[in-house]
């Protein structure tokens, strides 16, 4: 278990209708907490047969979001604390030598302060759109992830894979950390730990882990002579509960992230309200 300080911040759809995102990052910075996540979705297909996952119509903040990048930019310029981050960002929807770029500039522009979050995605569709292999997402994420490492950290970058081959680049910025942002992966199956522990830096799952998680975590790491230690441990949908929020805590998670909805200020900015006061009383 991490001896780090646990650290706490929000994530939302940065929607049109919504309060924007420059408005929303100040007041996290403002109320002391830690970090503001946005996730991504290029588009939503009008047509498609793949279900939500959340077993309900597909909420309209979907097709309503900002590109994370831009938007992150923009929450980049008028903070100086916060970690800013994606949750997630749909790797294999994006040019992995353009997103590799991107992440670098937003990581040399907020002066360190990125953290790639990442995930393999839901939307058959949506995917097929950007001539991505559904069957194989994940390999193709794992191969894109290694190619922006490449040049994050290689002055004449190149990489030959299945999915991404090019042959030697130059490609600044170079991100000012060390390696380049950190990865974290968004996942809950049971092949996510052997993921996080070849290619990540951290795990990300929704709402929490089973009673095995960290053993299986640990063994992963082991496998790759890394230390679970080391694998930062961020619980997406951080429960609004005190005493649920400190046994989180317990079991390790450092970075907790509450969730916000797409709406406008007289809703969003009392709920950070609260979660910066749940957040001061875990710190003390």
């Amino acid at each position: 278990m991490s001896s780090k300080p646990a650290r706490f911040g929000v994530q939302m759809f940065p929607t049109d209708y919504a309060i924007q995102p420059v408005e929303l990052a100040k007041a996290v910075e403002e109320r002391g907490l830690d970090s503001l996540f946005f996730p991504e979705h290029t588009h939503i297909p009008a047509s498609r047969a793949t279900p939500f996952p959340g077993g309900i119509d597909l909420p309209k903040q979907y097709w309503h979001t900002h590109d994370p990048y831009v938007a992150l930019g923009a929450c980049a310029a008028v903070t100086e604390r916060i970690t800013l981050g994606t949750g997630i960002c749909l790797v294999i929807e994006r040019d992995p030598i353009t997103l590799a770029k991107e992440a670098a500039s937003l990581d040399m522009i907020s002066n360190g302060r990125f953290v790639m979050g990442i995930g393999a995605g839901w939307n058959r569709e949506e995917m097929e759109n950007h001539g991505a292999n559904y069957p194989r997402r994940w390999a193709e994420m794992r191969e894109k992830v290694l190619a922006m490492k490449a040049i994050w950290t290689e002055e004449e970058a190149e990489f030959h894979g299945e999915f991404v081959n090019f042959d030697k680049i130059w490609s600044y910025p170079k991100p000012i950390q060390a390696g380049g942002p950190p990865i974290w992966i968004g996942a809950n199956s049971k092949w996510v730990f052997d993921r996080v522990a070849e290619y990540a830096d951290g795990w990300m799952p929704i709402g929490g882990m089973g009673s095995t998680a960290m053993e299986q975590l640990e063994a992963a790491c082991e496998k790759r002579g890394r230390k679970a230690e080391d694998i930062t441990l961020a619980l997406f949908g951080a429960p609004d509960d005190a005493e649920q929020l400190a046994g989180r805590v317990a079991q390790g998670f450092t970075e907790l992230i509450f969730s916000v909805p797409s709406e406008g200020r007289d809703r969003v900015l009392p709920l950070l309200d609260k979660y910066a006061a749940l957040a001061e009383a875990q710190r003390q």
